[in-house]
This record gives structure tokens, sequence and C-alpha cells, in this order.
């Protein structure tokens, strides 16, 4: 029997709606970055799996007739003002011009002895950067060097970038062995998802096979390709290093390194509570996290102030149970 036409309404709206707060939650999320999105990032960024391509304009031009959200020169975004616009478009002609130092020091970064990935997150990875931001280096080592590899990288960006971090910020590391993001929100899943490979394509591969939870956040998001991968600057040197600290001697360094680090940021950070800790400034010996500000928390607070904001103004669920995610 086919479905009547009042049912088939009735689902073909409720569709709709869960369309259309799954649309505003990305967009609301992307706004506390300043960030407007086109309408491709946003078919990657929905929660809800796209079966049809129609589907999404149709909603985001519903959005914009009800004023719900904005449309400026290819961009959406829950902010009337274009001044977000321009700013992203000039972010991205910055972000271009930045590409060629990124994979200078990616190149230079892969050199280090037990560097077994590297890839870019933060700004850049979202295709944007200013005259305030980082190019961000989220690290993969081989098992039991984290440590060594880690010390040794901080050490030339100390002495021969005076410890400059503008193209140097090297604050997440993760080793071969543990590769799985234990924190599991909308920050995290927007991390990784975005996170570009540089060096090391397979095992970007094997790291996004192990955080595939990111899918529940955002199932349509594509693997990244390999157009910006390069190689060691100093392979030979490379080389020559691994041999040298593959045995003992390294085993000795790397926990002399991370008993030296977890001891100097227990005291640096005394004011954290264990779990605190534990979130901003995870020292593990397959894990360094170094994120002293609490950027995730932070994020994750003002989203659920958008959210409680955005459904008192404008009358709609965005959180429901299978979005109790986001925050």
């Amino acid at each position: 029997m086919n479905p009547s036409p009042a049912s088939s309404y009735r689902k073909s709206t409720e569709l709709n709606a869960e369309m259309s707060a799954a649309v505003i939650r990305v967009l609301l999320y992307f706004d506390i970055f300043n960030h407007p999105l086109s309408i491709n990032e946003i078919k990657d960024l929905i929660q809800i799996e796209v079966k049809d391509e129609n589907e999404v304009p149709e909603v985001l031009w519903e959005l914009v007739d009800q004023q719900k959200i904005y449309f400026h020169e290819g961009y959406y975004s829950v902010s009337s003002s274009v001044f977000n616009m321009h700013r992203r478009i000039a972010g991205e002609k910055y972000a271009k011009t930045m590409v060629d130092r990124m994979k200078k020091f990616s190149s230079l970064i892969a050199s280090f002895p037990f560097v077994k990935a590297v890839t870019i997150s933060g700004s850049l990875s979202k295709n944007f950067m200013d005259e305030n931001s980082d190019i961000d280096y989220f690290i993969i080592t081989s098992r039991n060097r984290l440590w060594l590899t880690r010390t040794f990288l901080v050490l030339y960006k100390k002495i021969f970038l005076l410890n400059s971090k503008k193209n140097f910020c090297v604050n997440y590391f993760v080793s071969e062995d543990q590769l799985a993001i234990p924190d599991r929100n909308i920050f995290t899943a927007t991390e990784v998802s975005y996170l570009i490979p540089v060096y090391n394509y397979s095992e970007y591969l094997n790291f996004m096979k192990e955080n595939k939870w990111s899918k529940t956040f955002y199932p349509n998001f594509p693997l990244r390709n390999e157009y910006y991968l390069v190689d060691e600057k100093f392979p030979g040197i490379k080389s020559f290093l691994e041999k040298i600290f593959s045995g003992s001697l390294g085993e000795a360094i790397d926990n002399y390194f991370f008993k030296f680090t977890l001891k100097h940021w227990k005291k640096k950070f005394k004011d954290f509570d264990a779990s605190t800790f534990d979130l901003r400034m995870r020292t593990k010996k397959n894990v360094s996290k170094h994120h002293p500000n609490g950027f995730q928390e932070k994020i994750l607070r003002e989203l659920d102030i958008k959210f409680s904001n955005f459904e008192k103004q404008h009358d709609i669920v965005l959180r429901h149970e299978k979005s109790s995610v986001y925050a």
C-alpha cells in the first residue's frame, strides 16, 4: 500500500526540519570563529547524511527567506553583517601566501628523528589565516620516541626560531600506537576531520581509521587528498639519528624527557585539577597535548550559549538526543 499524501507530507516536513536544524547548528559553530561557509562546506559539515543533493540548497534558501540565516557573495552565516564574509575572503588570500612556508617547515619537521607523519591543524586547515594566526602541526611519532622527538623539535624552535611559533606551532603529538583521540565532541571532530596530511599519507589514513567516531558528527566529510605532501628535507640525517637513538639509549632519553616535562608542567600548572590538567596538558608516554588556555572548553561553552539564544529567538529546537554530543 502506498503512503497517503498526508503521511508523505508529514515525513517530508520532518526531514526538512531536521535538515534545517542541522544546517543552523553548523553555521552557529563556525560563527564562533566568525567564519561563514560555502554551500559545499555545509554539505560536508552537516550532521545528517546527504542523499539528495538538492535538499541542502532548498533548505538554505528557505532559511534565508525566513531570515534565520543570511547569504553574502557565496557564503552563508547566521550573521547579517558582511564583515565576516570580507574577512574570510581576505583570510583565504593570506592562507595561499603561507602554503609554501607551510610545506617548507613541514619538510623540515618530517626530517626529525622518529616523525612518522605530519598534518596541519588549526586555522590553516580551514583555508584561513591572518596576521595573528600560527601554522599548527599535529604530529605522529614512532612508538616510545614521542618525547625525544618532541623535545628535539621544541629545542629547534627555541634556539633557531627564537621561540616563535608563527610558522612552527607544535603543540599536539601522538605516537603510532595511540592514534585514537579520547575527547569526542564537535570541537575535536572538527579538528580531526580538517587535518591536512603533509607527510606520510598512509599514516594519516591509519589515524582517520582509528578516529572514525568523527563520522558521528560529520558523516559527509571526505578524507583529505595528497595534494600538499612533502618529503623529508634531510632524509640522511634523519636515518642517521634514528639509528643512534633506536636502542636503549633512545629509550632512556625518551623516558627522561617525559618525566622531566611532566614534572615541569605539573609545577607550572599547579592550579589545574587532575581532570583539567589531563584535558589541556595531557602528558603520557604516547601523547603530548599543550593547550593551557582551555580553548576547547571555551568553544563548547560558547556554542551552548549560541544554541540557547538561537532557540529562544527563533522558537526552534536545535538540540535533541541525537545532537546532544555537540556540547
